[in-house]
């Protein structure tokens, strides 16, 4: 079909839709997905019989609370089980084209399975988020993303469908990178956020300077929550010159799930894929919209392995008020991990408020490692971040400025700020970066 390369909407009757009417869509959708499910996954009709709930029960969207959650161990606990793809997954393996694996980073890894119409409309989407941003037939677009078994990989096909002219990068040598974008040119790329950042540090020590010598106009990154961080984004962007925009995906359901527009206020979530809930991280109470707490995501269309009541282990919000861009589905905004969150003090501690406060102050790298442990039977928190080479103070004054500022921000200062020189923190990776380290040997409760 023609497109109109001057709208900023891929499809603007589905992007702008009165939210009565997107509601009255999900409605339609989620009655037949929990009767699929039902069905056709053993692992739903075990659980809802003994929650003595049906499909015929859903008549409103509110009526999704009657029915129990699901996590990441439900989805342990059942893969192979009865089958290889096991009993959360609704279709014969044959409908299968396609798995990929969740990391295993906090347990083993779990697949997600797709039918062709699965990873068409997954596609549709990602085209649609490329496009959100700006992308357009006449940019070269690199994906430097891990294509081994990561839900990420396949991303690059909604690009194509786009028109972009793609470059499948994959997890190439940081050199070997930057000699692409050096020799090809292209206009946007998308890695992980602490990786841009090293990257552009790799580029300026090697001679390259990304805003002069380089193409990239936008950036797009996921997989960490720096993109949404606004000190963590402006270093971005002022390191490269460039637009830097924040993608969200689950391996639980597809790549990327929702995206930043220009307004970047939240990221707006694919609302016809997926109804969002927010509840309780101790009760599972539900909460309502603007009230941070675990998300949920029931999807509306997926029927290969369909996720009713998904409790993701993120912490954040949705705000279904209007944006400024126009459209009309909810944006998200991601406040961290429900594993990685601690308490000092009786203070919820996110690695996120730490990242805004290391990565807005001047005279460090922005590089920063986080040690929770024990002293005195609680909980406390170090950090260590890296010294600039041109920074003429001394490391205890580096170190109070640091521990004033996270007391200024977070409410609690950590027990100690370790400050190392330029490069002497093992941090930097060309994908996900560990950034925490929880050495602590009690059960802690959330």
């Amino acid at each position: 079909m023609s497109r109109d390369l001057n709208s900023k909407f891929w499809n603007e009757e589905l992007e702008t839709m009165p939210r009565e009417e997107l509601e009255k869509r999900q409605l339609e959708d989620l009655k037949e997905i929990v009767k699929f499910a039902y069905e056709n996954a053993p692992y739903y009709k075990r659980s809802f019989d003994e929650a003595g709930v049906k499909p015929e029960d859903i008549k409103t969207l509110k009526d999704i609370q009657k029915f129990p959650f699901i996590d990441k161990k439900t989805q342990r606990d059942t893969q192979g089980k009865g089958s290889f793809l096991g009993e959360l997954c609704a279709v014969p393996e044959e409908d299968v084209v396609f798995i990929s694996t969740s990391s295993g980073s906090t347990g083993v890894p779990t697949m997600s399975p797709f039918t062709k119409k699965d990873f068409d409309e997954f596609q549709d989407t990602e085209s649609r988020w490329f496009w959100q941003i700006g992308m357009r037939p006449k940019d070269r677009y690199v994906h430097a993303l891990n294509f081994s078994l990561y839900v990420g990989g396949p991303d690059v096909i909604g690009a194509q469908n786009l028109g972009a002219l793609c470059i499948w990068g994959g997890t190439l040598p940081s050199e070997r990178l930057l000699f692409v974008l050096k020799t090809y040119q292209p206009t946007i790329i998308w890695t992980s956020p602490s990786y841009a950042w090293q990257l552009g540090e790799k580029a300026l020590k090697s001679g390259i300077d990304p805003k002069k010598d380089l193409n990239i106009k936008k950036i797009i990154v996921a997989g960490e929550l720096g993109g949404s961080i606004d000190a963590t984004r402006k270093a971005i962007e002022d390191l490269w010159g460039a637009e830097v925009y924040d993608f969200y995906g689950l391996s639980d359901i597809f790549g990327a799930c929702a995206a930043m527009c220009e307004a970047k206020d939240g990221l707006h979530i694919a609302e016809n894929h997926i109804l969002v809930e927010t509840v309780d991280i101790h009760t599972g109470e539900v909460l309502e919209p603007g009230q941070v707490g675990e998300l949920v995501f029931t999807t509306l269309r997926k029927h290969a392995r369909p996720l009713i009541r998904f409790r993701t282990g993120d912490i954040g919000w949705i705000d279904n008020t209007p944006c400024s861009c126009g459209r009309t589905h909810g944006r998200i905004h991601i406040s961290g991990r429900k594993d990685d969150m601690f308490i000092v003090s009786a203070v919820n501690v996110f690695p996120s408020d730490i990242e805004a406060v290391i990565r807005d102050m001047s005279g460090i790298t922005g590089e920063y490692l986080i040690r929770v442990f024990e002293k005195d039977y609680t909980c406390k928190y170090s950090v260590e971040i890296e010294k600039k080479s041109d920074n003429q103070k001394s490391d205890d004054e580096i170190a109070k400025e640091t521990a004033d500022a996270l007391k200024a921000r977070i409410g609690v200062k950590p027990y100690s700020v370790v400050v190392h020189p330029d490069g002497g923190l093992d941090t930097r990776s060309e994908h996900k970066s560990r950034r925490i380290i929880d050495e602590r040997k009690l059960d802690y409760v959330i």
